[in-house]
């Protein structure tokens, strides 16, 4: 598991994150509640002040959801899928650690909590890049 920071253990363990985790574990292996997730997680990232890396491993982390929701890849282990369900769960939620709504510093928990959530699940993120790269179909040079 990656290294956490004060506020990092602070998010995880916060009545937000916990509440996130129980959702997720109920709600992860329903097609219809990851689609509707992604979604808001879109949503979300384009309203807030994301930069730029953050929102590239977001879009992979999205399309690692939605493929997994269709039943297109499920080399993803359990534990990762709960714990990325909880974080977008927390991210898309306007009331946490530190709420949304407060200009500037409102996405604070919210990149820091994606950033370990990267860090955390980093090979399972690096195995399905290279699925997807290989879903891609060939362009025939003819």
């Amino acid at each position: 598991m990656a290294e956490s920071t004060p506020l990092i253990q602070r998010i995880l363990q916060s009545l937000f994150f916990r509440e996130a985790q129980k959702k997720a574990s109920r709600s992860a292996r329903n097609p219809a509640f990851l689609l509707d997730l992604i979604t808001k997680v879109l949503r979300t990232s384009n309203k807030g002040a994301i930069i730029h890396d953050v929102q590239e491993k977001l879009g992979l982390l999205t399309r690692l959801i939605r493929a997994y929701a269709k039943g297109e890849y499920r080399q993803l282990p359990w534990k990762s899928v709960v714990l990325t369900v909880a974080v977008l769960i927390y991210f898309v939620s306007p009331i946490d650690v530190i709420p949304d709504l407060l200009p500037i510093i409102g996405f604070t928990d919210d990149i820091a909590l994606l950033v370990w959530l990267f860090r955390t699940i980093s090979n399972d993120l690096d195995t399905f890049k290279i699925w997807e790269a290989e879903q891609a179909v060939p362009i025939d040079p003819q």
